[in-house]
């Protein structure tokens, strides 16, 4: 199920009363989160919450996929199991093998779906630039400042979007962003990330590195921006395979990059791979331990652009359960079928407990055909 844009997701909630509106003014330092800290950590994860009273102009969203329900209204289906099913059957399509002229023939209804989840790109300008700000401030927006020991406000659920400077290859990842000043912010890659990849080809280069960041939109393209992706697969044709629709893309004003047509902010800019690191952090962390501060690049802000009636969508991450604690569920029904296939084929199911916070932690069923076999690397 494709959802128009954000507020329509919201609409949605809203109908399944899975939404709580809060229209009494709310501070974005510590208050939002504290709320929501408790809230995600009721049985089920609470409800998704709108902030409607932020001292800006936007409301905020957080917790919109705190729970295994929203999460799959997120992502089109009444149950997660469904997409493992349905990634499954399309992946033992695309490699079963065709002897004969017919069966390749059979073949040609099921490519003519997919290629329809292909993105699109759209000549005009695209709803997310319906207001341009081209003397960017980040104060205007309601960016939160989640924990006490914080190095400042964060940006919590961007989509970053960078491209290969060689082949073009389009990634889209979600980095946490501390906001350093009206128009400038920290970009934390890490080194084994798709986009500390292309900014290590940009300083090669000594070229200015484009970046574009977007905000809100269809919850599915945020989710495909957390999915473990192979490095040179679009995240943005998860997404249209997650909605069964195209997702429109739009010319940024200021660089070349491409962003979803239905994003509620855009944030375009650079980083340029010249330039000094930036000491950012520390970042109360998904285990409920800080991260610690680092060094990180600098992404400038060039120009702003929502739209009208844009909501500010947001996330805290902290001591689970939180609501990252159900889209590593999604991952984890969603990416079954092609780690058996590609890494561990022996792999029965695994489940990643919420106490691991999907990433120190799994336990696994495997088919065993000889001793040891557990420990295999």
């Amino acid at each position: 199920m494709a959802f128009k844009d954000l507020s329509d997701f919201i609409l949605q909630l809203e109908k399944q009363g899975e939404l709580l509106r809060i229209k009494q003014p709310i501070s974005s330092e510590f208050e939002i989160t504290e709320i929501t800290d408790r809230i995600s950590k009721t049985i089920g994860g609470g409800k998704a919450l709108l902030f409607e009273n932020t001292g800006t102009q936007f409301p905020v969203l957080i917790n919109a996929l705190g729970s295994e329900k929203r999460m799959a209204l997120a992502l089109g289906v009444t149950d997660l199991e469904l997409l493992r099913f349905e990634f499954e059957n399309i992946l033992k399509l695309l490699t079963q093998p065709r002897k004969d002229f017919l069966s390749k023939l059979r073949l040609l209804p099921q490519l003519k779906t997919m290629s329809s989840w292909m993105p699109k790109y759209k000549s005009s300008k695209g709803a997310c630039q319906e207001v341009v700000i081209n003397n960017p401030d980040l104060s205007q927006l309601p960016i939160l400042k989640c924990w006490p020991a914080d190095g400042g406000k964060f940006i919590t659920f961007p989509m970053v979007i960078t491209k290969d400077p060689e082949i073009g290859m389009r990634s889209v990842g979600m980095y946490r962003m501390q906001v350093f000043d009206k128009n400038t912010t920290g970009m934390h890659w890490h080194k084994h990330k798709t986009g500390a990849r292309h900014y290590n080809l940009y300083k090669e280069r000594k070229e200015i590195m484009p970046v574009s960041v977007a905000l809100g939109g269809d919850p599915a393209h945020t989710f495909s921006a957390t999915a473990p992706l192979p490095d040179n697969m679009d995240e943005f044709l998860l997404s249209g395979f997650l909605r069964k629709k195209s997702v429109e893309l739009v010319k940024c004003i200021t660089n070349n990059l491409e962003v979803p047509a239905d994003a509620d902010f855009v944030l375009e800019g650079y980083v340029d791979p010249t330039e000094e690191l930036a000491y950012e952090g520390p970042f109360g962390d998904h285990t409920g331990f800080y991260s610690l501060a680092d060094y990180y690049p600098k992404f400038h802000i060039t120009c702003i652009t929502h739209k009208k009636n844009a909501v500010y969508p947001a996330t805290i991450v902290g001591i689970p359960p939180m609501e990252d604690a159900y889209i590593a569920k999604a991952t984890e029904r969603i990416f079954l079928t092609p780690i058996k296939l590609t890494m561990v084929p022996e792999m029965i199911d695994y489940d990643m407990p919420t106490a691991g916070v999907a990433h120190n932690l799994a336990i696994v069923s495997i088919k065993k055909t000889y001793p040891g076999q557990a420990l295999k690397k």
